[in-house]
């Protein structure tokens, strides 16, 4: 019995042994199909004139000292921007550097000209979050004025959209011509604010289909009155930074314009 058992055991070791025999010999044709896949890429690495090799096993003679590249990452911190820094792009990373400089300039430009004309409004020119939206001042000049009336479409620039979408259908709204530096009413909006409602209002000549005001209402009149002069309508009003004063109006300031038009009589 002793003897069975003992053939038990060495067949199961015999079993054993061939496993880890085959397993060697799988891990010995991956390793070295992966070694000639490594020196494959290093082949191609050399044959390109545009990428510097990075052999694990060669000495890199140029490589800087600690010293040097510690400044280098310093300097890069700074954000002197990539293009200048990298000016040696042919150098370091052939002509896909200089290509990836440039677009990174261009990128910058382009997000900063972005932010300038989608800049929204600061908090001294909107309405405080717990006061309600009553009116709202448009303002137009000489030039612009008459096409306001005619489309029955006030506009502002882009930066007021935010501000403009907040208008709903009924409230009441004044247009400030800053030529005469009178306030025409009363006006009230037929529609929601909203942007580009007519795209061909304004038309910007330097990009034609595009409006200089997209930030648009309809409006429809509600009673014509003579026009406010601006020393009786301005103390009304709430004033930052000097003349300028605020469009949007809360619910007092706007009754209290009513009031005026209501005594200026009608037109």
């Amino acid at each position: 019995m002793d003897n069975m058992y003992g053939f038990w055991s060495f067949g199961e070791n015999n079993r054993l042994g061939h496993t880890e025999i085959q397993e060697d010999q799988s891990w010995k044709v991956a390793a070295s199909k992966l070694a000639f896949a490594d020196q494959m890429r290093i082949k191609f690495d050399r044959s390109r004139s545009d990428v510097k090799a990075v052999i694990p096993h060669e000495k890199n003679n140029n490589k800087p000292a600690k010293g040097r590249s510690k400044a280098r990452v310093e300097e890069l911190l700074k954000g002197e921007g990539y293009n200048q820094k990298h000016a040696d792009g042919e150098l370091r990373y052939g002509e896909m550097g200089q290509k990836l400089g440039a677009l990174n300039t261009a990128s910058s430009q382009t997000v900063n000209s972005v932010d300038k004309r989608f800049k929204s409004l600061p908090a001294s020119e909107t309405l405080p979050r717990h006061e309600t939206l009553g009116g709202y001042i448009f303002v137009c000049n000489n030039d612009t004025m008459a096409e306001d009336l005619k489309r029955q479409l006030f506009g502002l620039p882009q930066r007021y959209r935010d501000s403009v979408r907040a208008i709903q259908p009924g409230l009441p709204l004044f247009l400030y011509n800053y030529t005469t530096h009178q306030l025409h009413g009363v006006y009230e909006a037929a529609s929601f604010g909203g942007s580009n409602i007519d795209p061909t209002a304004w038309e910007d000549k330097k990009c034609k289909g595009e409006s200089r005001f997209p930030a648009q209402v309809r409006i429809r009149v509600r009673k014509l009155a003579k026009p406010l002069e601006e020393d009786s309508f301005r103390p009304v009003l709430y004033h930052y930074d000097g003349p300028k004063f605020r469009l949007q109006l809360s619910v007092p300031e706007t009754l209290a314009l009513l009031d005026l038009f209501d005594e200026a009589g009608a037109l």
